[in-house]
């Protein structure tokens, strides 16, 4: 081959490179993906959608997804949302393996009950789709990482700020919502643990119930009803303050509560006092940051740790003003602007 006959070949190649080149980049400036670009299907299953917390969860995934497709010219992240209506650890098992069957790239999911989706998880992971827990997880799995608070340290804080505005004298009692959550059970845990170095306090007992906010105020009252001498309630979920109708029913201050959670629709009970502390899950992340771990292992091939700690932030009157500025910066549309101005 003649030194021309090379040269021109050469320039052939240079020019198709720097054609589909610039390509790429005009594709990036005006947000048209390349014609390489791989769609990641993460599918999503909170424990249900009765349950607030986990929509806040899928506005966090939906977020990192978009911003992570905008970050990443060679990928589009979807989120694929299938939770169930009402909690159902077997529709949970059911759905993570039709969503295996239907080819997605990953799974999220926060077990309602470990000892039936462990399996679910395995076989999922043996198929080759990569989950991953939030929330609630399921430590003998085979996900490879979760993301949620360390549990038995939420009850203890719980029962430690309780002790505190009880004077660590009276009867508590324990609301527990679904007893075969497995974070729910290591938070109850946590709940007794931290009350055994109180002497002079009296745990009634624990209480269990669906996680609607129905179902957990009528079985507050009962307990309350049962035991006249309550002084305080230690409860691992905020469920019963997830609509209005104990703002009429409960006096604000006659029984200490200190509780997990702290929306929008549950800061009134701050205000009025009914609620002394809520430890707030910023849920809005339990989506946003499992999604960037997934894209993290599955995209960039990074090692992920495979627990990632979420921390809690108590809230009280003091503070109520700067944690709804950030709900409403997670994207939170319903938080009372008289809280917003605070």
């Amino acid at each position: 081959m003649n030194t021309h006959k090379l040269f021109q070949i050469v320039t052939a190649a240079l020019l198709i490179f720097v054609t589909i080149s610039c390509q790429d980049v005009a594709d990036e400036i005006v947000g048209k993906k390349p014609a390489d670009a791989r769609t990641i299907n993460i599918t999503m299953i909170g424990k249900s959608k009765a349950n607030p917390v986990f929509l806040t969860a899928r506005k966090g995934a939906e977020a990192a997804a978009r911003d992570l497709s905008d970050k990443y010219s060679k990928i589009e992240v979807n989120i694929d949302w299938r939770t169930p209506k009402t909690e159902s650890a077997e529709q949970q098992a059911e759905r993570i393996q039709t969503a295996v069957e239907d080819g997605t790239d990953a799974i999220l999911v926060s077990c309602s009950d470990d000892s039936i989706l462990t399996a679910a998880i395995n076989k999922a992971v043996d198929s080759g789709v990569p989950v991953m827990t939030f929330d609630s997880d399921a430590p003998g799995s085979k996900r490879f990482a979760f993301y949620g608070p360390d549990d038995v340290e939420v009850g203890e804080k719980i029962t430690n700020k309780l002790a505190e505005l009880i004077g660590e004298n009276g009867q508590i009692a324990i609301l527990g919502g679904n007893q075969n959550a497995p974070n729910l059970r290591q938070r109850v845990a946590g709940v007794r643990k931290a009350a055994e170095g109180y002497p002079d306090i009296e745990v009634v007992g624990e209480f269990y119930h669906e996680e609607t906010a129905e179902a957990a105020a009528a079985e507050m009252l009962r307990v309350a009803e049962a035991h006249p001498n309550l002084k305080g309630w230690a409860m691992v979920g905020g469920w019963p303050f997830f609509d209005e109708a104990l703002l009429k029913q409960l006096e604000p201050g006659k029984v200490r509560i200190v509780a997990v959670d702290a929306l929008p629709m549950q800061l009134p009970y701050i205000e009025t006092g009914i609620v002394d502390v809520f430890f707030g899950q910023p849920t809005f992340k339990w989506g946003e940051v499992s999604v960037q771990k997934i894209v993290e292992k599955i995209h960039l091939e990074e090692e992920v740790d495979e627990f990632n700690q979420m921390k809690l932030i108590q809230v009280w009157e003091d503070n109520l003003g700067g944690w709804s500025r950030q709900l409403r910066a997670w994207g939170y549309e319903d938080v009372p602007r008289k809280y917003l101005v605070l």
